[in-house]
């Protein structure tokens, strides 16, 4: 049974072994790699991970193809967090395309990290060889510093694979930002892990400055297996762990970490969730012992030997177990309630496996997954005593992933992930994600759930990409609720589909419990980009998804009146990390 994976014969692969000395999954033989477009499908991360550099564009490797398209007037700055100079290995290759933001802010301070190319050709001790790049701004996102790769000492022996997440966390009268990641084995073999670097403000105003520490793990894998090759050698193949996404409960001081896992030798995956103790608001150790600049973070139980070749622990909290026929799922993201510290996390079922014309995943529905973790299951140590959700419920989904679209470069597909917010004051958990039930290239589609037992509060979803053109509309942003309990939903936009120009537009200040679509949307981006132009060494060009967040603080609500938007770019001609600001709806 094989997944076809469109448009990758085509591509040119660079091996990044002949750079930097790092072994791609593919050539180290990695399990999970070997599989990966032909059992199952991940997350851009992964692909870079497995294959290296992918580099494609339509006019060629070196163009540089400006976007066509004037100026959008009446939209809010566009700003690039990342610097062209710092795209370049210390050997002098440039690196081609960052791609997959997440950001976050407070007050004036914001940061915005994403997957970043030049990892590819950077060798260990250098900071561009992790794939995680990020940019911090101390004057509200008018402009960025470069800070290049996250932090970590110990390089060559695991390092930050990306599909990064951002949040924010005020306490004790000081700024915290932590940034996750994949992180796995430089030479592709071994354990997979999520980890976090946790990031303080320091100083103040225009001479405020990022200080990041050493990786912390919030995740590893629950399964290994021992192979002896030959007399002496003796290689581990585990689980693989991949698309991580975080929130922060700022009321109660915990941080947790929602992602997939997928097993040594079949297909499926599990859904696990993982918990840290980030102290008190004061700024002092809470429960764990954790403190905001110091996290404690629980993930599970040690591996234990069952047998001579097999290792196997327990994660922290199964959210969802695997399929029985094997379908795939993908793309966890949560959602914490600060007032009675419950957790809801969203994800998509049998994403990828419901192109296989054969077998029980081609009869199974696709599906967005809404979960609540209780907080009584969110206890701060190795394992939850919850073996799973205490309400699960599941909304069909028309998916988008057979698509092959105009200036969108696949290996991992177009997806169908859901976001996810919480609304206390509507009494509601809201879920948004890209559909194509009314046009082929996709809306903007919103349900919201009660929170105590999950029952869908409108009878069918509720469009949002209104007017809607027939153009493109695809990965959709939603982090937090306002102040006042709306929502505000951002996303990619097309406006037919005889064009690859492709802006973001979003709808401001939602109530969760509408039944009608809004009356109109905002453009977010002030020049639309040509992705027919783009040159990448990253696949897909355009990442997995694009992020908002609004503005933290350390009282309830613990939001602000700013909202904050990141995308990929791609009006230079090179895809990169960009952010805007408004006011919340």
């Amino acid at each position: 049974m094989t997944h076809p994976v469109p448009a990758r014969a085509a591509m040119r692969a660079m091996p990044a072994g002949a750079v930097t000395g790092r072994t791609t999954g593919d050539a180290a033989g990695n399990r999970f790699c070997q599989g990966l477009g032909t059992k199952y499908q991940a997350s851009s991360a992964a692909w870079m991970y497995c294959a290296g550099p992918q580099p494609h564009g339509r006019s060629g490797r070196f163009a540089h193809a400006p976007s066509a398209g004037g100026p959008v007037a009446g939209t809010p700055a566009n700003v690039n967090a990342a610097t062209f100079a710092e795209d370049v290995s210390p050997s002098g290759a440039r690196g081609y395309g960052q791609s997959e933001t997440s950001i976050a802010a407070s007050g004036p301070y914001v940061v915005e990290a994403w997957n970043d190319s030049t990892g590819f050709f950077s060798a260990c001790p250098s900071a561009k060889e992790q794939f995680t790049g990020f940019g911090f701004s101390n004057n509200g996102g008018r402009s960025f510093t470069d800070l290049q790769g996250l932090p970590d000492n110990e390089c060559s022996k695991d390092f930050f694979v990306s599909d990064p997440s951002v949040t924010a966390y005020k306490a004790g009268g000081r700024t915290f930002f932590y940034v996750s990641s994949m992180f796995d084995s430089l030479n592709g073999l071994g354990r997979s892990f999520v980890a976090l670097d946790a990031c303080r403000v320091s100083g103040s105003g225009s001479r405020a400055t990022l200080d990041c520490g050493q990786p912390i793990l919030t995740g590893s894998s629950t399964q290994c297996f021992r192979e002896r090759i030959g007399r002496h050698r003796i290689i581990r193949f585990c689980s693989f762990l991949d698309k991580d996404y975080l929130t922060i409960d700022p009321a109660h001081g915990r941080l947790y970490t929602a992602f997939s896992e997928f097993p040594i030798f079949s297909p499926g995956s599990t859904i696990v969730a993982s918990a840290c103790d980030l102290g008190n608001p004061a700024g002092g150790p809470g429960p764990a012992g954790g403190t905001p600049a110091a996290p404690v973070c629980e993930h599970g139980t040690h591996l234990k030997a069952v047998s001579r070749h097999e290792l196997v622990g327990k994660p922290y909290l199964t959210v969802q177990r695997r399929d029985p026929g094997n379908c795939e799922y993908e793309g966890a993201y949560p959602a914490a309630d600060p007032v009675t510290g419950d957790v809801y996390v969203g994800y998509e079922h049998n994403w990828g496996t419901n192109t296989f014309g054969v077998g029980p995943c081609a009869r199974e529905p696709t599906t967005n997954v809404m979960a609540k973790l209780p907080r009584h299951c969110l206890v701060l140590r190795h394992v939850s005593g919850c073996k799973g959700p205490a309400a699960r419920v599941a909304v069909p989904v028309t998916s988008i992933d057979t698509a092959v679209l105009p200036g969108f470069l696949p290996s991992s597909l177009p997806n169908d992930f859901p976001r996810v917010a919480v609304s206390h004051r509507a009494g509601t958990v809201s879920m948004v994600w890209n559909d194509t039930r009314f046009h082929a290239a996709g809306d903007i589609l919103l349900q919201s759930f009660g929170l105590r037992s999950l029952r869908p509060v409108q009878r069918a979803p509720v469009v949002l990409d209104t007017p809607h053109g027939g153009g493109l509309s695809l990965m959709p942003a939603l982090r937090t609720a306002t102040a006042d309990g709306r929502l505000d939903v951002s996303w990619f936009s097309r406006a037919s589909v005889s064009t690859s120009l492709t802006s973001v537009r979003a709808v401001l200040g939602v109530n969760p419990r509408a039944t009608r679509p809004p009356a109109s949307n905002i453009t977010i981006t002030s020049v639309p980009s040509n992705w027919d132009n783009d040159n990448s060494d990253i696949l897909p060009n355009f990442g997995d998804y694009t992020d908002s967040a609004l503005a933290a603080t350390a009282r309830k609500p613990y939001v602000g009146s700013v909202l904050y938007i990141a995308w990929t770019d791609g009006r230079t001609g090179v895809p990169q990390p960009f952010a805007a600001h408004l006011p919340a709806g």
